[in-house]
């Protein structure tokens, strides 16, 4: 049985996500320790809980130690099967990092899911499910399998209360990609989102996007959305090119202005373009377990993050492939897996 040590790297919930997606794929059992060490709350918490028994539903697993605050975890993978399931998370604890750990079993299952997760789908420290729906599952569909995914409510923190579904057909196997230029940006677009809010916090950040960006106002988007189960602000802004769209998102915070919300999306976009890479930074952390899955693939991104490391060490327990890291920039990343 592997072993995995929950504290390494940046030490959080993400490798036991990639772990129990990787389990899952490859039938290896294992048993992580000091699970989140590196947070203020270490161990399970809601969100890790419930990516858990997800992973246990569809795969059949034998399972110890999953409970909340637990630090440790015992998972013994059975067969992945196909079919129609339902997780909640039950607080605004990110459903969209659910999807992220059941998804790459079910890519390579042997027939077709319907999902319906409920939970946060729009939270700091946590791809938005916009990020999903633009950037990372129009690439996963590139690969072979057919990915949708429909936003039936948004759910902010910390009310939550947010449900999207996604349908999952795959293909049999997954083809890598070489992602290495951007291509010419045909589309820009920023969007800010206000629930429950007044409408000049979404004004304001569209001002600041405006301005900084030089863009014209028919790229700007206010969405009002009164029906909402809590507040909540989001502001994206999106950039579609030739062979990639990114997006890239900043959530407002009960003391936070939102000229300062908007500007902290503006510096992650400005810092992506001038990098001159297709990948963003959480995307690269997204890409890597469908292209090791894949067994090969290649893309050029920003420096990695800590997340990235992590992410690259945790696929070497479980899969017999190599992985280069090269610094072909001063901001530039050539990521390879072969």
């Amino acid at each position: 049985m592997l072993v995995i040590d929950g504290s390494y790297g940046e030490g959080g919930g993400q490798i036991l996500r990639t772990t129990l997606a990787l389990s899952l794929v490859t039938g290896k059992p294992f048993r992580i320790e000091n699970i989140r060490a590196g947070r203020k709350k270490p161990g399970l918490l809601r969100q890790h809980l419930t990516a858990v028994n997800a992973a246990a539903s569809i795969g059949q697993a034998a399972v110890v130690g999953a409970s909340l605050g637990s630090q440790q975890l015992t998972f013994e993978p059975g067969e992945v099967v196909p079919g129609d399931y339902a997780f909640a998370v039950g607080t605004a604890g990110s459903a969209t990092l659910v999807l992220q750990t059941i998804l790459p079993p079910l890519l390579t299952a042997s027939g077709p899911s319907a999902l319906t997760l409920e939970g946060g789908t729009h939270n700091p420290f946590a791809p938005p499910f916009d990020f999903l729906a633009k950037v990372f599952l129009p690439l996963i569909n590139t690969m072979g399998p057919q990915v949708l995914a429909n936003l039936q409510r948004p759910g902010f923190y910390p009310a939550g209360g947010g449900k999207f579904q996604v349908a999952i057909r795959p293909s049999g196997g997954l083809t890598g990609f070489d992602l290495l230029e951007r291509g010419e940006i045909r589309r820009r677009q920023a969007k800010a989102i206000v629930a429950g809010l007044p409408r000049h916090i979404a004004e304001r950040e569209l001002k600041v996007i405006q301005q900084a960006m030089k863009w014209d106002r028919t790229c700007l988007t206010i969405e009002e959305l009164p029906g909402s189960p809590g507040p909540g602000n989001v502001v994206t802004v999106e950039l579609g090119s030739e062979h990639v769209t990114e997006v890239f998102t900043g959530f407002g915070q009960r003391g936070l202005k939102a000229e300062t919300v908007a500007d902290g999306v503006v510096q992650a976009a400005r810092r992506y373009l001038a990098a001159d890479v297709p990948v963003g930074e959480h995307l690269a952390d997204q890409l890597l377990v469908p292209l090791a899955l894949a067994g090969r693939g290649s893309f050029k991104t920003l420096p990695p993050t800590s997340h990235t490391k992590t992410n690259l060490e945790v696929l070497k327990h479980f899969l017999p492939i190599d992985i280069s890291l090269e610094q072909v920039g001063e901001h530039a990343c050539l990521v390879k897996l072969s």
